[in-house]
């Protein structure tokens, strides 16, 4: 079978939870062999992330409760993204509002699909340089430690598993390979 024959032929859409971060669908579908099927999935506007280097080596990464897991994780500062939003707006505000930090330069280092088994979400990774100091502002309800170390040692966290989160291992890991290459 070719590639383009996998392709599934939604039927009937039906919204089953329409909440304030995301909905939740339930859709009847033709699988390509033509037999009837379900297809569960969350509908997500997607987030950025950023992982702020600075001048002397120091990443920016955030300690904060997250509730499905029941604790604290580490990660790069990063948010939901607004419907329509630029990815890169996103990630620039997100930096500001946790870290109190603005960037003169940001580049895309990847663009990821969290969970492409049940989610349209789509998370963009960023790289951030030549940083520097504003006021931060976090969003109501939002609770976080900023934590600064050396780039080596949030890449000795990630090899160690105590860094869990998908976009800040892919953070981590690109850099590290953009580093290795000497393109940073």
């Amino acid at each position: 079978m070719n590639e383009s024959d996998f392709n599934e032929k939604t039927t009937s859409s039906q919204l089953i939870y329409d909440g304030r971060i995301m909905q939740v669908y339930c859709d009847d579908i033709v699988l390509p062999d033509g037999k009837p099927s379900k297809r569960e999935y969350v509908r997500h506007s997607g987030g950025a992330g950023v992982l702020a280097v600075d001048d002397e080596g120091f990443v920016y990464l955030v300690s904060q409760f997250r509730y499905p897991y029941g604790k604290n994780t580490i990660e790069i500062p990063a948010g939901k993204r607004e419907r329509g939003e630029d990815p890169r707006v996103c990630a620039e505000r997100e930096l500001e509002e946790e870290t109190g930090l603005k960037a003169d330069r940001i580049e895309l280092l990847a663009t990821v699909y969290p969970t492409p088994a049940y989610t349209d979400e789509v998370l963009y990774v960023y790289l951030a340089t030549g940083l520097k100091s504003v006021r931060s502002h976090l969003d109501d309800g939002e609770f976080l430690n900023v934590r600064k170390m050396k780039f080596e040692d949030a890449l000795a966290l990630a090899d160690s598993g105590a860094v869990n989160d998908s976009k800040t291992l892919i953070a981590i890991y690109k850099y590290a390979l953009m580093r290795r290459s000497n393109t940073r």
